[in-house]
């Protein structure tokens, strides 16, 4: 049975946000871009939004701090915010919106400062969305994914040495964004979600 929906792709020219789009129109959905959402919904509502922009940078306290911090926070937190706000005002309710964490920010980050404090505010986010009062739709599923590494064409090009099968891929997680879609196997709300990814398996371990 097919089913037809509409989400909103935020970081989409990325290699995971690629990947989502072209999974979801696949599956019957329609995309729309943030600037043109209004004019395209024509009055309907959003069945999730899925927020996979972000970046990574090196670099400890002597290594151009604060010129990192701000991209990372501009890739990670800021586009979350996008998201966030776009949710409150087109996302139906018992929907989903999901942000992009990273496992490394659960723990201290010294050698990628930067990248470790935009990753963990994206969690503070993602836990304060999923509180009472909000201003997101009723029932509102928030969710971040916190990925170690991603098994895209540039980090291959970056680490071809490096050991694949512990790498997530991103057909995983793109179907994982339709199936929440559709209500099926949503997680709790709230949830901060570990892709802990070991020989070419993929299991969601939360925080």
């Amino acid at each position: 049975m097919s089913y037809a929906g509409r989400v909103l792709i935020y970081g989409g020219r990325g290699a995971l946000g690629l990947k989502c789009i072209s999974h979801f129109k696949a599956n019957n959905f329609e995309a729309f871009i943030a600037s043109a959402l209004q004019e395209g919904l024509k009055g309907e509502k959003l069945d999730g939004i899925f927020c996979v922009a972000g970046g990574w940078i090196g670099g400890n306290a002597k290594k151009n701090l604060a010129k990192n911090s701000e991209l990372m926070w501009k890739q990670s937190v800021c586009s979350s915010l996008v998201a966030a706000t776009l949710a409150t005002k087109y996302l139906k309710e018992n929907a989903i919106v999901q942000f992009t964490g990273a496992k490394a920010a659960l723990d201290p980050t010294p050698g990628m400062l930067g990248y470790g404090v935009a990753k963990a505010a994206v969690h503070q986010l993602t836990k304060s969305l999923a509180s009472d009062n909000s201003g997101l739709p009723q029932n509102t599923t928030v969710v971040a994914i916190l990925p170690v590494t991603l098994d895209t064409p540039m980090n291959r090009k970056w680490m071809p040495d490096a050991d694949h099968s512990t790498w997530t891929p991103l057909d995983f997680i793109a179907d994982l964004f339709l199936k929440w879609t559709k209500g099926e196997g949503k997680p709790a709300n709230g949830s901060l979600l570990q892709l802990l990814t070991k020989d070419s398996k993929t299991d969601l371990v939360p925080v």
